[in-house]
């Protein structure tokens, strides 16, 4: 057994890894920097501001992007979580993301930052989520944005918060959401990433990787089988039907393709899969190196995004 499996030295490890991330956040260029991520795709330009959104587990950071006003009336609103194994806390890594969907969907996104293991570990991630996606779905009129008109999306750990949101939300009679956007997720953390098998001999993420990871987010390997952290595992059994349509986008080479698929097929049957796109080519995190694949699949998930929230095809 590998020493990350154990969680108190995989904890450990995530520290050194968020300190290492912060450190390198701080430089003014370079890349790794806020600024280079901040700099990504510059054709889609639009404002931002910052909220702080109560929840019971602390005020959780998000930056709003605003879609240009053209009609007057107030946008739909996209809530979005961003990746880093449920460890890493760098929203600015999805900013172009949500820059594009603001533009190209004529949403408006709240990019959350959300709280991580292990100093905040399972259920406290999804549970944060959800409260933030309520939070949003409630108080659209102050904030200028129409929360009755709502999706819900992320990459990475941010597409299993999403998907974990909508399944809070099919439990607990809402808020209704329009759309689940799931951009190469993990779905299923019961499995270890040893017994997972991708397209390619050396895949990006590796099993070492995943004990940092599930680990210090889920210390007890009992619960990792939660619904909300592997619905795409065979112990989830329960009816998904009425949960909010989904569009699901994996990557061909990605060491969760294969969940992210039986996620897409288990949707399917609840009648709620909208689209399976999968990325030719392209491992976990693609789109972080490989900007001209990032312009080929931002734009169909913002017209999906558009679609489902606005009636309104691309233009």
């Amino acid at each position: 057994m590998s020493l990350l499996a154990r969680p108190a030295v995989a904890a450990l490890a995530a520290r050194t890894m968020q300190r290492l991330s912060v450190a390198m956040s701080r430089r003014s260029s370079g890349t790794g920097s806020t600024a280079s991520w901040l700099a990504r795709l510059p054709e889609y330009a639009c404002a931002t501001r910052e909220l702080s959104i109560p929840t019971s587990y602390g005020p959780a950071r998000a930056v709003l992007y605003l879609p240009s006003d053209d009609e007057g009336a107030p946008p739909p609103v996209h809530v979005n979580f961003h990746g880093g194994g449920y460890v890493m806390p760098q929203i600015e890594l999805d900013d172009a993301l949500c820059r594009c969907l603001a533009v190209e969907a004529g949403v408006a996104v709240l990019n959350v930052d959300y709280v991580v293991a292990p100093q905040h570990p399972f259920p406290a991630a999804p549970r944060q989520a959800f409260e933030v996606v309520r939070w949003a779905a409630e108080h659209g009129g102050e904030q200028g944005w129409d929360g009755g008109r709502l999706g819900v999306g992320g990459q990475s750990a941010g597409g299993g918060l999403a998907a974990a949101v909508a399944r809070q939300a099919l439990e607990e009679g809402g808020p209704t959401l329009a759309l689940q956007v799931l951009h190469y997720p993990p779905l299923d953390l019961a499995t270890p990433a040893r017994d997972k098998r991708a397209a390619i001999a050396k895949p990006l993420l590796r099993p070492w990787m995943a004990d940092v990871f599930d680990n210090s987010y889920i210390p007890d390997p009992k619960q990792r089988a939660d619904r909300l952290a592997s619905p795409a595992n065979p112990a989830d059994t329960a009816d998904l039907t009425g949960i909010a349509p989904a569009f699901v986008v994996t990557a061909e080479y990605d060491l969760l393709k294969a969940e992210g698929v039986a996620y897409a097929d288990r949707l399917r049957t609840a009648g709620a899969l909208i689209g399976h796109h999968d990325v030719i080519g392209a491992d976990h995190g693609y789109d972080a190196g490989d900007e001209d694949k990032a312009r080929e699949v931002y734009p169909l998930i913002a017209a999906h995004v558009r679609r489902a929230l606005t009636g309104r095809k691309a233009s």
